[in-house]
């Protein structure tokens, strides 16, 4: 053994610090230790797991009764995920402060999460941003056929980050939406009824008020066409090789295409039976022969049939 004289100053101390360590450690009830904080962390997930069980029943029950108060279905789901959500926070940080973590200091720890995750993820939140506005101002629902961002089709879902359309050709596009807050928004179904606009072009010899009259007839006839208001047919141009005449006629949102197919083909038909055409493009062709007795001029006439 070395003499206590030969032990210098701070090994002494260190070797009385260790002592007392000793000391406190054993006079801990590991045993009364270990069942405190077993019945704290058993108190913990049993809060954290009824917590998460309440949070789901809440939010739905919220969508139903939203639904039966005939809310938007996009409105629903959101305010169901937004209290969702909400309710895991508030469970978590429960459980966590049943364990022995200060609030203040869980709160302190997740606003620096926070900020850094707000910094990391700006474009994702500008996202969020726009789905909250988005769902909130409804410029659109679920169903409506709009024009986004130089895309149309059906709106499926609107969602916190994204929103999703159904193209007419059963195409599925998923557009951002911070795309879709900074650009013009086009809803061709949120009101009831459209307006159709056909431009038909007649001859130059042909009656207008003739023309006129066939136009109202084959509108008058189509059981899609509203009788108020009614339709009208007006002079838009004087054209090259037509006199151009505009039908107007109201139809309800849903027969848009349906109405125009049908009274384009009405049209055609209904010019044909009263002797009035619908020309074709053309233009006076006059060739000189340069050289030749008198000139040698011929004139023609070209038109133009659209083929090659």
């Amino acid at each position: 053994a070395v003499p206590p004289s030969a032990v210098p100053p701070p090994v002494e101390e260190a070797l009385g610090l260790l002592a007392r360590v000793r000391q406190q450690v054993e006079q801990i009830d590991w045993l009364g230790l270990a069942g405190e904080w077993g019945l704290r962390l058993a108190a913990a997930l049993l809060i954290f797991a009824i917590g998460l069980w309440l949070s789901r029943k809440l939010s739905k029950a919220l969508e139903r009764a939203l639904l039966r108060a005939h809310v938007d279905p996009i409105l629903g789901s959101f305010l169901r995920n937004i209290t969702y959500f909400g309710g895991v926070i508030v469970v978590t940080v429960s459980a966590l402060t049943q364990i022995g973590i200060p609030p203040a200091s869980l709160l302190a720890v997740l606003g620096a999460a926070g900020l850094a995750i707000a910094l990391a993820l700006r474009d994702s939140l500008s996202n969020f941003a726009s789905g909250v506005m988005l769902i909130l101002l409804r410029p659109f629902k679920a169903g409506d056929y709009v024009q986004i961002a130089g895309q149309e089709g059906e709106i499926e879902h609107v969602r916190v980050f994204q929103t999703r359309l159904r193209t007419i050709d059963n195409r599925i596009i998923v557009l951002p939406n911070s795309q879709i807050t900074t650009a013009p928004i086009i809803n061709f179904t949120a009101l009831p009824r459209r307006r159709l606009d056909l431009t038909v072009g007649v001859g130059y010899d042909d009656d207008l008020a003739e023309a006129r009259a066939a136009l109202l007839a084959v509108a008058a006839a189509n059981p899609r066409v509203l009788k108020d208001p009614a339709a009208d047919v007006l002079l838009t141009s004087l054209a090259e090789s037509s006199v151009n005449l505009m039908l107007r006629a109201w139809v309800g949102t849903g027969d848009v295409i349906g109405a125009r197919s049908e009274l384009l083909e009405g049209i055609h038909a209904e010019l044909r039976r009263r002797g009035l055409s619908i020309p074709y493009p053309q233009r006076d062709l006059h060739v000189y022969h340069h050289g030749s007795p008198g000139g040698g001029v011929s004139k023609g006439e070209l038109v133009d049939d659209g083929e090659p």
